[in-house]
């Protein structure tokens, strides 16, 4: 690639947002799109996008194909786009503190209960005849990006609703065994890049574990600040990316 690699970063809230942001030395400048204001940091190896696109998949697919238009609009469109932020994650594979980086993005909870006779069933969107469940991300990426880190890839479980039992919890660790965390925006950011033709990254730092909600054990700061440590590690993996 003869410019830049351009780069969407996706997070739900301006302070994963800005965490992403400290990872970098760059000059920033804030730049109004339609219907959302983009954080912009130019290095010698791509131009960064960063964007608080809002939380749950249905406001983070609104943020990150609005971002994604404007760009296709504006001749400059994107070449990545990358879903980052805290989240839960199932332990002992992914403790509080840690990385994880995403070889499948796949939404949880979209498809239909069991009914009476199985009250713990669980049919995902895709076994009804339609829809999609998960987004692989390109798997040298991952490779990439997860060595660059020194973090484990696997199933990052997109989720509407934050579990907050250890039924449900365990209940999802059997549906995907291979699932490292879970988040609200993932499988949101995903679709719009799939709509856009663009590939797609996630990036999670765990600050809680997945089930029984105790928020006083939730270590937000600690998170937020080993997602800054990851983009400090991964950008220039994700700076050499080139779309096939």
């Amino acid at each position: 690639m003869t410019r830049p690699v351009r780069v969407l970063v996706a997070t739900a809230v301006p302070a994963e947002r800005d965490a992403v942001a400290l990872a970098f030395l760059s000059e920033q400048r804030e730049v109004r799109v339609p219907g959302a204001e983009l954080r912009r940091i130019t290095t010698s190896g791509a131009r960064w996008d960063l964007l608080a696109a809002g939380v749950g998949p249905a406001a983070a697919a609104t943020g990150a194909a609005s971002a994604l238009t404007a760009a296709d609009l504006d001749g400059a469109p994107y070449d990545l786009v990358v879903s980052a932020g805290i989240a839960g994650g199932f332990v002992p594979l992914a403790p509080v503190g840690s990385l994880v980086v995403a070889d499948a993005i796949t939404v949880a909870d979209l498809g239909a209960q069991g009914g009476d006779d199985d009250p713990d069933g669980f049919l995902p969107v895709t076994a009804l005849g339609f829809g999609t469940v998960t987004h692989l991300p390109p798997a040298h990426l991952v490779r990439e990006a997860a060595a660059a880190i020194g973090c484990p890839a696997g199933t990052v479980l997109t989720v509407s609703t934050v579990t907050g039992s250890a039924g449900r919890a365990a209940a999802l660790r059997a549906r995907h065994p291979g699932a490292l965390a879970e988040a609200m925006e993932g499988f949101g950011v995903a679709e719009a890049a799939a709509a856009h033709g663009r590939p797609v990254l996630e990036v999670r730092a765990v600050s809680n574990p997945v089930g029984p909600r105790d928020r006083d054990a939730w270590r937000i700061g600690d998170a937020l600040a080993a997602l800054t440590t990851a983009f400090g590690k991964c950008a220039p993996a994700l700076e050499r990316w080139e779309q096939a």
